[in-house]
Formats: C-alpha cells, sequence, structure tokens
C-alpha cells in the first residue's frame, strides 16, 4: 500500500496495532479490522492480496449504528416523543456527525486507498470517513457483539449526547414541562439573568425556575438556546432526585 507518507503494509499494521491499543479494544480477528478500513480503490489496485472492501461492512454498520443509538436515546430520555427521538437519531448518524467522529479517531490515517483516490484527497473526504465508521462498526460487531459495540460508542458518541452537542435539534423546554404537567409538581418560569459581549456575538444566560427554586442555568447565543441548555440541566437534576 501506498499512502500518502508511501508506508508499507506492515507498517499499516502497526498503525492498526496502535489504533487498537488507542481505543482498548483487540479484535479477534483483525482481518475485519483491515477491511473495515480498506476502500474500493485500494481492491482494484492490488487484486493479488485476498482483500475485500468495506461497502458490506457499511450496510451492517449502518443498522447496527442505528439500532443501538435508538436503544441509548429511548433510555435517555424518556420524556422525548416518538418523532424527537426520530430527529435527534437522523441528527446523530448523519454524515456531518459521523465524520466528526472519524476524525477524532483519526480514522483517515488508517484507510487503505488507491493511488487515484488518494492523489484526489480521499482521505479527508467526508463521504468516504463517514462510511469508514459504520463499516467499523459493523466489524465490531462482526467481531466482538453489540455489548463492545455500547462500549465503544459510551466513549465516543454517548457522551456528546449527553453534553448537548445535539441540543440544536432536542426541545428540552418540551419535554420539561411535559414532565412537569404529569406529575403535577408545580409551575415553571425562564428568566434571563445576562446578556454580554457585542451585538454580532451576544450570549445570554438564562435561568429555569420551578415554584421559585432554581433547577438550571443555561448559555446560549441566542435567548432560545440558553433557555433550551437551562432545561436540560433542569432535567438532569429532576431525574437525579
Amino acid at each position: 500500500m501506498k499512502s500518502s507518507n508511501r508506508r508499507s503494509f506492515s507498517k499499516q499494521k502497526e498503525a492498526f496495532q496502535a489504533f487498537q491499543q488507542k481505543i482498548g479494544i483487540y479484535f479477534q480477528n483483525e482481518k475485519l479490522l483491515y477491511q473495515a478500513f480498506t476502500h474500493s480503490s485500494y481492491v482494484n489496485e492490488h487484486r493479488k492480496r485476498p482483500f475485500e472492501d468495506n461497502e458490506r461492512l457499511e450496510f451492517l454498520g449502518d443498522a447496527v449504528l442505528e439500532l443501538t443509538v435508538s436503544k441509548f436515546l429511548f433510555e435517555t430520555f424518556p420524556m422525548m416523543s416518538e418523532g424527537e427521538l426520530t430527529k435527534l437519531r437522523a441528527a446523530i448518524v448523519c454524515e456531518p456527525s459521523l465524520v466528526k467522529f472519524a476524525n477524532e479517531l483519526t480514522f483517515g490515517e488508517l484507510i487503505l486507498l488507491g493511488k487515484g483516490e488518494e492523489l484526489t484527497g480521499g482521505r479527508e473526504r467526508p463521504a468516504l470517513l463517514a462510511d469508514v465508521f459504520e463499516s467499523f462498526i459493523g466489524s465490531l460487531y462482526l467481531d466482538q457483539g453489540l455489548p463492545i459495540v455500547w462500549k465503544f460508542l459510551e466513549d465516543v458518541v454517548f457522551p456528546k449526547i449527553q453534553k448537548g452537542a445535539f441540543s440544536h435539534v432536542m426541545d428540552f423546554k418540551s419535554q420539561l414541562q411535559e414532565l412537569v404537567q404529569r406529575d403535577a409538581i408545580g409551575i415553571i418560569e425562564y428568566k434571563i439573568l445576562q446578556e454580554k459581549g457585542p451585538a454580532h456575538n451576544r450570549e445570554f444566560v438564562s435561568q429555569v425556575y420551578l415554584n421559585g427554586e432554581t433547577l438550571g442555568t443555561g448559555v446560549g447565543k441566542s435567548k432560545k438556546e440558553a433557555e433550551q441548555q437551562a432545561a436540560q440541566m433542569a432535567l438532569q437534576t429532576l431525574k437525579e432526585k
């Protein structure tokens, strides 16, 4: 194989070993790991090697990713409607999100590419990186099953959901209102405590109260975003009580 650094395949195998050490997961069948990162252009140029491309693994990984993310969302957001869950899942498994996950793990450095694809920047191409992330999930599922896929996502994806990386598609205010009304525990009120920064880069600080008691504080580029962040914190506070 020739990558941007013209590494030999033996060097690439060393990179795969380092990658497994980095994520703390070791494949029983390393051929599955190699296949997950093998682009069809590489297979076409290396007919003498018994390589398969990652397209079938991509198909499987897409389904496994949807299942595991769906289960996590179902368990984590009990007040979220079916429509909201679907919208949130779509934001998590869409191409831009998968590319971010792949880049954080430096997947681009591991991909086995043909010369032409290499020269045209395939290693940084978003669609290719997203496909490789799905392929990796598929290979991990085949090699070690759903529990290890779940463990991997607990390290790479799930914390981002909990920290609000996808809050732009989540309506925490509606969830909080629904919870309060369902349990008849009082009245929700929002207040903007502070506005700071220049006009082109404003920042708002909001607090949400339940019966006058502070439940959560949020910061955002708009009043709406700050209130959503405050509502998310309030939901977490009520969940822990």
